[in-house]
Order: C-alpha cells, then structure tokens, then sequence
C-alpha cells in the first residue's frame, strides 16, 4: 500500500470510529451532542508599544472589553502577556464561544452597547498620533472534536508564577495536518496530562496566517514544571510509541514549522 493510501485509510478508519461513538451517545442521550458541541475561538493579538499605551490597555480590557464580552455570553476571557517570545510588549486575547455568529460579529454588536462604549471611550477614543496600540491581529480557531472546550486549570487564580506555552504547528499540507491532529486523538493529550501539563486547548485554525495549523495551549505552575513536564514527555514510552508509529511517522514531516511563546497571566484573566 503506497503511502497516501495507507494514510487516507488510517485517517477514515479513526474518523468513522469516533463518528460510531458520537452517534450512539447522541442516540442514547440526546442532551450528549449539544453538551459536546465545539468551542470556537477568536485569538487575538494586541502588539504594543512601551509607555502608557500599555497602562490604557489593562483599563480597557479590565474595566470595558471583557465585561461587555461576558454580556454577549463569550467567556471566560483569556488575557496574557510575553513572557519569553518575540516582538514585544504584546497582549494576546483569548475569547471562547460555541456560537460563531456570536463571535465574529462581536466587535459590531459591542457599539450597541452603551456601558461599553462610556468605559471603553479612553481607549476607543485615543488620538491616532498616540494610539494605544500598533496593530491588532485576530485568528479564528475551532477546537478539536476530542477536545471541544477548554479547560481552566484548578489553580489559575495563583497567578504570580503560573504560565501558559503557547504552540502552533504549521504543516506543508492539509494531509499532513490531518496527520498531525490524528497524533493527538491517538494519545497526546493524555501524554501531556501524565508529564504534569495543564491542558487548556486545542484547536484547529480556519482563518488566519499560515495554513494549515493547529494551536494549543498548555499550562504550568512555573518554569519549572514547564521545563520538567517537557523533560518527562519527551521520555514517555507512550511517546517514543506514538511519535515511531508508521502511521505517523513518514517522510517528509507533519509539521515545518513551529511557533513557540510563553505567556503569563495578566491579572484580569479568566483561564
């Protein structure tokens, strides 16, 4: 069997396995679908620059952008800040909903909004010599099916150490994309969980830069652990397993390309 073959018959066999499963829980409960149902997410970054720029932004996703969100039922609100990464000072968002419509069109029905538009007019309103930020760069997201929700770790409330790593895969085609995402169905979240990480998403991107690929966000209560939980990973035997694994392991690779960041808790975060 050639390998594209081998592939795409590999790939239908899980999909019509999940898809048996999905069927028979809807079928015996009903309520199972809806509660299953996908997130989507609009993950947006806020690239910045140094001096009061940044001061105006925590005001306004604090005190106008996050409560206004949460009255269009999007929540909860992710906020984070460069911790090792390029470019920065930056703020990267991270908004979930299960209603897409909700969520593309949030930035229209927010001038609707009267609260809104009163707290957020110092940012809305900045001077365009000295706006409050450079650029703002948006990607929308759709959560994996074995993975639709996010997760907010047990102690995200501990914000003075806890951080986020923050993953894109970029894959050189929709194959291997497929592939790569059919790696994490056949046992990498639970590697993940096992080596100590948080797991807080996964997603596929359908609108952005750099297509195909997939992000996903893990956890940690510091460096430390972070540093630690990569160490045990990379050891796993489940890992050395899956990552050896001839459905999985063929030539070229599933991913060219890796961006890697990672990010900490503004004080205002919800996740």
């Amino acid at each position: 069997m050639d390998r594209r073959n081998f592939l795409t018959s590999s790939l239908t066999a899980s999909a019509l396995s999940v898809a048996g499963a999905a069927a028979t829980a809807s079928a015996q409960s009903p309520s199972i679908a809806s509660k299953s149902a996908s997130e989507y997410y609009d993950f947006r970054r806020y690239q910045l620059a140094s001096g009061p720029g940044t001061k105006l932004t925590d005001e306004y996703f604090a005190g106008a952008l996050i409560p206004a969100l949460h009255r269009l039922g999007i929540g909860p609100v992710g906020a984070f800040s460069v911790y090792f990464g390029p470019d920065t000072p930056a703020y990267y968002l991270l908004l979930p909903s299960t209603k897409l419509e909700t969520l593309v069109t949030a930035d229209l029905e927010l001038v609707n909004d009267p609260v809104f538009m009163k707290a957020a007019a110092p940012f809305w309103d900045a001077p365009a010599a000295a706006p409050p930020y450079l650029r703002i760069e948006s990607t929308l997201l759709r959560a994996f099916q074995g993975y639709p929700k996010l997760t907010v770790p047990a102690s995200a409330t501990k914000k003075e150490t806890r951080i986020y790593h923050l993953r894109q895969y970029i894959s050189p085609t929709n194959m291997d994309h497929m592939r790569k995402v059919a790696m994490f169905h056949h046992g990498e979240f639970g590697i993940f969980a096992k080596a100590g990480a948080d797991n807080v998403f996964y997603a596929d991107a359908l609108i952005g830069p750099r297509l195909p690929s997939l992000t996903y966000m893990l956890s940690f209560p510091d460096v430390a652990a972070l540093e630690a939980a990569w160490a045990k990973f990379s050891a796993d035997p489940d890992w050395k397993k899956l990552s050896t694994d001839p459905q999985f392991k063929l030539d070229p690779p599933t991913v060219s390309n890796v961006n890697s960041l990672v990010l900490r808790p503004l004080a205002y975060s919800e996740v």
